[in-house]
């Protein structure tokens, strides 16, 4: 009886959004053995109802507006997700480039460029946090607002 209750755990966890293998094992941990929950994911997966894969896409998919991919890289590989499936996922779903994306992030959040060496830095820090590789801040933060406008 505690697959059935342990596949009815994971399938409530999926309904809600996608999961990684990895964090669907760390969920039901506490409700059956180790056997037990691989034997239920290795199920699930096979039915394609888990799939690391459209987790990762799913993942870059949602975020890729707000963050660089520094930030989603580390996210997905936190949660377990295989380092050629988090490759794939960013090379599928990045549709822009990481300057653009940049760009539409600093002017949701600044909008005007920097004044001096200390709002400078403040919104590098801001970018650098959002992932942001530090080529693509430093090309962003030294272009004037003329040339952001031209695109």
């Amino acid at each position: 009886m505690a697959g059935a209750d342990l596949r009815e755990r994971a399938l409530r966890h999926l309904a809600q959004r996608e999961h990684s293998r990895a964090e669907l094992t760390r969920k039901l941990a506490g409700h059956g053995s180790a056997e037990e929950i691989d034997a239920v994911l290795d199920r699930l997966a096979e039915v394609e109802l888990q799939s690391d894969a459209r987790f990762a896409g799913a993942w870059v998919r949602n975020r890729a507006a707000r963050f660089g991919t520094a930030r989603l890289r580390h996210d997905l590989a936190s949660r377990g997700v295989d380092a050629g499936l988090i490759d794939a996922a960013l090379g599928d779903e990045m549709a822009d480039d990481e300057l653009e994306r940049a760009r539409r992030v600093w002017a949701a959040k600044f909008g005007q460029a920097p004044g001096d060496a200390r709002e400078w830095a403040r919104q590098a820090r801001f970018l650098q946090g959002r992932g942001f590789a530090v080529a693509v801040i430093r090309k962003l933060l030294k272009e004037t607002p003329d040339e952001s406008a031209e695109g």
